[in-house]
């Protein structure tokens, strides 16, 4: 046993199958060959036998025997592997809950303990056992794991290496049965192994390993405090400031990014300290950079140049790609700007500065308060100095110049506080004036004997000047503030609304009337030239938009417009941001009606297409025996047995028996086309519908096999399309499944319950099998093709008007396999 904490090694996989185990006992087998000492605590075999053989020649720990509700368990036995106390142990499955009575409840917690004691351990886990990634493997497959392992304990793994598999070689593992128990296979490739969840899981699966890379390549860095840039990969950040540049450097950005072998883009967006200044990167700026395939951050700094290297280099980033600067001539003399100061400290960073025609000079500020503060302001300006001016002339006697001087200061800062620039020089010179007049010697006269008495008249008009600016700076920075709370407030809302499932857009117009004091809000559209009012809320709403207060133009043809009040400029903006989230709920207004009234015509014209179809296609049988067996009864000339004649009469009650039934369900299928019935559907079995579509007496039997068991949950289902549905699809795989047998075969997977009809014949082209349920087709109307015609459109018409789904996919080894899914009736409960 190694001394200290032991090291886990991780054969990591997307699905099962892909040889994790077979990988873990090669890695002990290696090691075994070296000399390590190995045991093997426990693995899964599954009944392979290329991995069972690994086992040979490695000793193996038996296993904890447990008893859970009379069933026999086995586990981990952690204290054998203890006792044992080898260099390297062998653990599979390390996402595995274990029995009840185990000494864990995971087994991740067992390998853990090994770990701790000194112990190396090699495992296996598949990512869809990641707890990170639990939802997104259950969106993609539809199956939720029960079992899940921190991610964590993955992560801090020694040893990560992913076992790679390509999704059709694990297929033909599945086909050939090298993975899951014969029975099992069909519903297996129908579902989870399906390519295209494979495909998803590999993603996954590369993707949280390349992760995993990046981590531990920061973590390196980190960890040997490197700040240079390692150019492993190209990495892109551009930073934006929100401004009308800032469009044009992100797509600049997106092509460097690009023309750098498709480089990963980092969009960043620097926000001063305290959140107010450098805010406008709004839901545009994002969205467009989701289009461009960048990522969206925002970082906090006062130092936008520290802020932005940062984190460049914390991204490990190569190039960085910012605006020229907006700023004059003369500002640039003072500073040199962020560009310049971001290339002095760029270090291995490539800087690029993307020229813009916004790159003239800011617009100037206009310094100003309040008006309610700027009138009190003046009054303030002329009696403040007056009250200095006369506490100074009553305590001349007991108080010298500069108690003199500092009370002029503080009346020149209270105006400057309360009323602003102008106000507060008003003060300053003022206050100089009185003070030089009326305490100053020479008293009574302007002349100004002394030096000083100049230079504390100079020092009041820069007091006065420094103390406005704060002022303003601060008023600036609380304007922003409300400003920036009251619109996220209200867009906040606004958004609430757009995501609603109802109809969102006339609760979003009162919103918006509401909020910005309107008495009425409209949605209007030009139709040619008439202008038409989409939606609306309030009184008197105006009929085109020139007649409104307030018009914002949010597409071609549409506009959002207002009356009742003229709005100010920055509601105005507000507006223009809030006129978007309308257009979102008009859109998602129009995208529901369309796909709700698409759904609905689809479904009418499916149903009425398989009623046409079956009414040439499936009446043909009973007529075509009943008009030979009257034709054979009526020919005199025809000698015919007591039993013969029996044997007709029998034929044609039974013909017209099944063309009464199938003329009942085409008439309920045309109904279900106008909508005014439904499928009769009641729970039963599907080995009684399998059992009366053979007996149609239209199917040859003899090539039929039959494998449905009877302890199959019941179906929801119309006993009577259900049974046409059956026929149609083992009568088509007779017909075109080439000359061997069909298979039919029932399984249950969740809430449903599936029927295959598999047949060995040639198969049908991926390509082609959109054409598979078409009315009146045979892929190509060839009648040697492989393809299938009016029979499956038929199957599927009446097979979605019960609830199911009928599809087709490969059989493997080659053929064809129809899959009908029907939802499978709730059991009825036991009473105890």
């Amino acid at each position: 046993m190694t001394e200290g904490r032991g090291e886990l090694r991780i054969h990591l996989g997307a699905a099962p199958g892909v040889g994790k185990t077979y990988a873990a006992l090669n890695e002990a087998r290696r090691r075994l060959d070296r000399g390590t000492d190995v045991v093997v605590g426990l693995v899964e075999t599954h009944g392979r036998a290329r991995t069972a053989a690994l086992l040979e020649g490695l000793e193996v720990l038996p296993r904890l025997v447990l008893h859970h509700r009379d069933t026999e368990l086995t586990e981990l036995d952690v204290d054998a592997v203890l006792a044992r106390a080898p260099e390297v142990c062998v653990v599979d499955e390390l996402a595995h809950s274990c029995a009840p009575g185990s000494r864990h409840a995971k087994r991740w917690e067992d390998v853990e303990e090994l770990l701790a004691a000194g112990i190396d351990v090699i495992s296996t886990v598949n990512v869809q056992h990641l707890e990170s990634l639990g939802d997104v493997v259950e969106r993609i497959t539809g199956v939720r794991q029960r079992e899940t392992i921190p991610d964590a304990v993955v992560r801090a793994a020694d040893q990560i290496e992913l076992v790679d598999i390509t999704p059709e070689a694990l297929r033909r593992r599945m086909a050939h049965g090298n993975i899951y128990a014969p029975e099992k296979i069909n519903a297996s490739l129908a579902h989870y192994f399906r390519t295209g969840n494979l495909i998803a899981l590999r993603e996954l699966a590369l993707l949280w390993v390349a992760d995993q890379v990046d981590v531990a390549l920061q973590r390196h860095r980190h960890d040997e405090g490197t700040n240079e840039v390692w150019e492993a990969r190209e990495r892109v950040v551009v930073a934006v400031t929100g401004g009308p540049e800032s469009a044009t450097v992100l797509r600049r950005a997106a092509r460097i990014a690009r023309r750098a072998g498709s480089a990963d883009l980092l969009c960043v967006h620097v926000l001063r300290g305290d959140g107010l200044v450098g805010g406008g990167a709004g839901v545009g700026l994002r969205r467009l950079a989701e289009d461009v395939g960048a990522s969206f951050h925002t970082v906090v700094g006062d130092d936008v140049p520290a802020a932005l290297l940062d984190f460049a280099r914390a991204a490990n980033a190569t190039q960085l790609v910012l605006g020229t600067s907006r700023r004059s001539r003369w500002a640039r003399a003072v500073d040199p700007g962020i560009g310049a100061r971001t290339i002095a400290a760029s270090g291995s960073i490539d800087v690029h500065l993307v020229t813009h025609a916004e790159a003239g000079p800011a617009p100037r500020r206009r310094w100003s308060v309040p008006a309610r503060r700027h009138a009190f302001g003046w009054p303030a300006a002329v009696l403040l100095p007056v009250l200095a001016t006369v506490i100074g002339v009553v305590l001349r006697e007991s108080v010298d110049l500069s108690t003199d001087v500092v009370l002029f200061f503080l009346a020149t800062v209270v105006t400057a506080m309360i009323g602003g620039l102008a106000p507060a020089l008003v003060a300053a010179l003022g206050g100089g004036v009185l003070l030089n007049v009326f305490l100053t010697p020479p008293l009574y006269t302007l002349s100004i004997s002394q030096p000083e008495n100049a230079f504390a008249i100079g020092a009041m008009v820069v007091v006065a000047l420094l103390v406005a600016a704060v002022v303003d700076r601060a008023d600036r920075r609380a304007a922003q503030a409300t400003t920036a709370r009251a619109e996220a407030t209200l867009l906040t809302s606004f958004a609430r609304v757009v995501l609603s499932r109802s109809d969102p857009l006339p609760k979003l117009l009162e919103r918006v009337r509401e909020a910005f004091g309107l008495a009425a809000v409209a949605l209007m559209e030009r139709d040619r030239t008439e202008w038409e009012v989409t939606a609306c809320t309030g009184e008197a709403p105006c009929r085109k938009p020139s007649e409104a207060d307030v018009d914002v133009e949010i597409d071609e043809g549409v506009h959002l417009v207002g009356t009742g009040r003229t709005l100010t400029a920055p509601e105005s903006a507000l507006f223009a941001t809030v006129s978007g989230q309308a257009l979102l709920a008009l859109r998602n207004r129009r995208m529901a009606a369309e796909a709700t009234d698409a759904q609905r015509r689809a479904d009418a014209a499916g149903l009425r297409t398989a009623l046409l179809s079956a009414v040439g296609h499936d009446l043909r049988t009973p007529l075509t025996a009943i008009k030979a067996a009257a034709g054979s009864l009526r020919d005199p000339a025809l000698p015919m047995s007591a039993t013969d004649r029996a044997e007709l009469l029998a034929t044609v009650e039974e013909s017209a028996d099944r063309l009464t039934g199938l003329v009942d369900n085409l008439l309920d299928s045309s109904r279900l086309a106008a909508g005014g019935v439904t499928p009769v559907s009641a729970p039963i079995g599907l080995d009684e519908v399998v059992a009366a579509a053979l007996a149609g007496g239209h199917v040859d039997v003899d090539r039929v096999a039959v494998e449905v068991a009877e302890d199959l949950p019941d179906v929801l289902a119309d006993a009577g399309l259900a049974e046409r549905v059956v026929a149609n699809l083992v009568d088509n795989a007779l017909r075109h499944g080439g000359d061997g047998s069909v298979a039919v075969r029932a399984s249950a997977y969740a809430d449903r319950v599936e029927l295959r009809v598999v047949d060995a014949g040639p198969g049908v082209p991926r390509k082609a099998r959109d054409r598979l349920f078409a009315p009146f087709q045979q892929l190509g109307d060839r009648r040697a093709a492989t393809g299938v015609g009016l029979g499956l459109h038929v199957a599927r018409g009446f097979t979605e008007a019960m609830g199911g789904t009928l599809d087709a996919e490969d059989t493997p080894g080659g053929g064809l396999t129809m899959v009908l899914a029907l939802p499978a009736a709730p059991r009825a409960a036991v009473i105890v």
